[in-house]
């Protein structure tokens, strides 16, 4: 018996194998979009010369925006509930996380806010939450107020926005 080598026409596919494309991802310095974005000490003028980094707390989503109106804050809360995401409040008057109790590694105050009621299990109206943001508010009229959505599948918090600020801040 003879061995014999069995040959068949491949067929070619075309494909050459990855590409790399060239993606710019930080404009070049000496372009008009990095002057832009960057931030000078004072001798040049810059877009960004309005924003104060001192004592500029930000929060949440959202926080870098005016106060939000009712109307937007309705439209965030129904695209919570399009989600199946359960509604919460909270409100704290201190409104970030800080260190007064001990220095150790991974230990912060003010890391929890006080709940406000109950999570809205069952909510499917933005209505229902508006009217619990206004109690909140009459409540506690120097107080952060926040709302959050947590998802009850996957047992994790999907959002949170910063409603009210403190008008002393």
């Amino acid at each position: 018996m003879s061995a014999s080598t069995f040959t068949a026409p491949v067929i070619g596919s075309g494909y050459v194998g990855l590409q790399l494309q060239q993606i710019k991802l930080f404009p070049v310095k000496d372009s008009a979009g990095w002057r832009q974005r960057t931030v000078s000490n004072g001798s040049k003028t810059c877009c960004m010369k309005t924003w104060n980094p001192i004592n500029n707390k930000k929060f949440e989503t959202l926080s870098y925006l005016p106060p939000l109106s009712d109307d937007s804050v309705a439209k965030e809360i129904d695209y919570m509930l399009k989600k199946g995401w359960i509604p919460c409040l909270e409100f704290d008057e201190v409104g970030y996380v800080y260190r007064e109790n001990s220095r150790m590694p991974g230990y912060y105050d003010g890391r929890y806010w006080t709940l406000w009621k109950l999570p809205m299990f069952g909510c499917n109206d933005s209505s229902q939450v508006l009217h619990e943001i206004s109690e909140c508010k009459k409540a506690y009229p120097n107080a952060y107020i926040r709302c959050l959505a947590f998802d009850n599948k996957h047992q994790v918090q999907c959002m949170a926005f910063v409603i009210q600020r403190p008008a002393s801040t």
